[in-house]
């Protein structure tokens, strides 16, 4: 029964006593009444850790290991080999000023005697320091500038021997395993891991420093080539030192691990640091100006971004406009419908803007957003006006126009979204748009002619892209109807032959589509410009028939084109087209002379009265004639 009860308090005991009888090593996970040595203010809390100095009084603390350490087998031995790390935290409640840091010393007693708090850290005095009688080694972790021993920074860690001033020092931070620093803040009030590495056979000094839980680096900050076997007595002691100055300090240690001939044993369930913040201040200082702080925050952010989508949505609205009420969309709606008019909701751009699908939030109903920037406010009643007015307008081969909404200088458009639509390769003369049915629709009837309003009248302006303009176009910048005529004819071309009017190519010498076709039928072989996605499946006649219109719609001479209802008859094969060849092309290719009769030829199909300077008229009432 005694046996028992002795084992039973043995078992005990271990947990709250390190291996005291044994000299090589000890390790402390936290720290218990009785099984370490203190001195001066040190004391311990609570719950296991070890505070050197607290914020309440202005002195210095030591902790010792009890017992002495082994480190030479005999006075004029060599030092043996020894590892040692630890854990340590350094709060004050007045960061920005300066405080004290602490110290890891091997000394040859265990009381410090004649040593001065302050700079001095509870180590030396101004006459010992530097003396090597001393007999002290000392690894510093120092907060505090000083001139007076070659201090680099109030941020630094360095190993000295027998004074304060260091033979190796570093600013504090850690190398990571790709050999990249990461600086560090010795009094951030956070905790940090210390590795003091002494090599007997090479005589060399190691120091390392990371934060708590990020692991000892693969590279030390320190190194030092230096022989501690003449500064060592046999056995020495191991002892944390530190001290306040004027501003108070806590100096924390919550693990401790030594070991000689070997490795430290790791550190583990460590005890927990007090929260962070101020002792005694009040609970407004702690907890309302922090509320008082957040929500004077809240409430400044809520009003920058109010202001922030408030300019996002911001839409023009002038008296003048509100009878147009009906046919006016929100912007902000309009903004949701497209996803923010994103990228992946591009259907296409042409001259006059870009389009983009979108889908109202409450009705679903699928759109097609049209963004115009229209830089003059002068005519911008009458535009509005004339779009409100082809809105109202109902065709099955005109796209519906469902509104519109006026931003700064930005006119966005709506119209019906159609299923099968293509892009339309920027004809000037209208917009060819496919419904679900694959029934052709005509897209921006009448913006052409809109364009102009609040410009010069007498301006050249040119709005299209080459290929697609008639010659005369662009040397006047007026837009007849022959000029869409003209238009036409290159849509014909690029449908039936599946390429853009003018095709880059890697030599930089651009195909126009319209020669190549022209010299194909001068050779008998017109047929050889069919687009091959087509394969063979197309009635050749019909396709050289509009190949041929093509050359015929091109015709130099505006006034000998045919106009649109004469090409409806030549599709239809009511009339049939003339043979081009009694147009008289000269040898500098579409370059055609007058033909003598065709006048009358032209003139038995009047067009329909147009206004001369609408861009999409004759190819409207093409459309608008149930034109395929």
């Amino acid at each position: 029964m005694f046996f028992n009860l002795v084992i039973l308090v043995s078992l005990f005991l271990v947990d709250f006593v390190p291996a005291s009888c044994e000299v090589d090593g000890f390790i402390y996970n936290g720290f218990q009444s009785g099984n370490i040595s203190l001195d001066g203010i040190a004391n311990l809390t609570s719950n296991g850790l070890l505070l050197l100095t607290d914020s309440k009084t202005q002195d210095q603390g030591h902790a010792f290991y009890p017992n002495p350490i082994h480190f030479k087998n005999s006075p004029n031995g060599t030092a043996f080999t020894f590892s040692t790390t630890f854990v340590f935290t350094i709060r004050s409640d007045y960061r920005p000023l300066d405080v004290h840091g602490l110290d890891f010393v091997i000394a040859p007693q265990r009381g410090i005697r004649r040593a001065l708090a302050n700079h001095y850290l509870g180590l030396f005095n101004s006459t010992n320091n530097g003396d090597i009688s001393n007999h002290i080694v000392r690894v510093e972790l120092d907060t505090i500038y000083s001139a007076d021993f070659d201090y680099m920074n109030d941020n630094h860690v360095g190993i000295d021997i027998n004074g304060l001033k260091s033979l190796a020092n570093h600013i504090t931070c850690y190398f990571d395993d790709t050999g990249l620093f990461h600086n560090m803040t010795l009094v951030s009030g956070q905790p940090m891991q210390v590795w003091v590495d002494y090599d007997g056979s090479s005589k060399q000094i190691n120091v390392a420093i990371a934060p708590l839980h990020v692991g000892k680096p693969v590279r030390p900050l320190l190194s030092l080539k230096y022989d501690l076997s003449p500064i060592f007595y046999q056995t020495m002691y191991v002892v944390f030192s530190s001290s306040n100055g004027s501003v108070p300090t806590n100096h924390y240690i919550l693990g401790w691990s030594f070991k000689t001939d070997g490795k430290a044993q790791e550190l583990s369930q460590l005890p927990e640091l007090p929260c962070l913040g101020r002792k005694g201040t009040s609970r407004f200082v702690t907890i309302g100006l922090p509320v008082i702080s957040l929500v004077l925050l809240i409430v400044a952010t809520s009003v920058v971004v109010y202001h922030v989508r408030r300019k996002k949505y911001e839409e023009l609205l002038e008296d003048w406009e509100r009878e147009y009420r009906p046919q006016r969309f929100n912007y902000k709606d309009l903004y949701k419908a497209t996803k923010e008019f994103r990228e992946k909701e591009l259907l296409g751009a042409g001259g006059f803007g870009k389009v983009y699908k979108g889908v109202m939030p409450i009705t679903k109903l699928e759109i097609a957003v049209k963004k115009i920037s229209h830089e003059s406010i002068q005519g911008m009643k009458e535009f509005v006006l004339e779009i409100v007015s082809i809105g109202r307008m109902q065709h099955r081969n005109v796209v519906p126009l469902l509104g519109y909404c006026r931003r700064k200088r930005e006119l966005l458009l709506v119209y019906e979204y159609m299923s099968n639509e293509m892009v339309h390769r920027d004809i000037k003369a209208s917009n060819v748009l496919l419904d679900g049915e694959l029934n052709g629709r005509l897209g921006d009837f009448g913006l052409a002619r809109l364009y102009g309003h609040g410009t010069d009248p007498q301006s050249t302006h040119v709005v299209g892209t080459l290929g697609y303009l008639a010659p005369e176009h662009t040397r006047t910048g007026r837009a007849t109807p022959s000029s869409d005529v003209f238009s036409f004819g290159a849509f014909l071309l690029e449908v039936a032959c599946g390429k853009r009017p003018i095709q880059p190519r890697q030599d930089g010498d651009d195909l126009i589509l319209v020669n190549w076709v022209f010299s194909c039928w001068s050779r008998g072989n017109i047929l050889e410009v069919v687009d091959p996605n087509l394969g063979t499946d197309f009635v050749p006649g019909q396709v050289e028939l509009v190949l041929s219109l093509r050359l015929f719609c091109s015709h130099s001479e505006p006034s000998l084109r045919p106009t649109m209802r004469q090409n409806l008859l030549f599709l239809d094969g009511v009339v049939a087209l003339p043979e081009l060849s009694t147009l008289g092309i000269s040898s500098a290719g579409l370059t055609f002379d007058h033909p003598g009769g065709f006048d009358d030829f032209i003139k038995s199909y009047p067009c329909s009265s147009v206004n001369a300077h609408s861009c999409s008229s004759s190819v409207a009432e093409f459309f608008l004639s149930d034109g395929r």
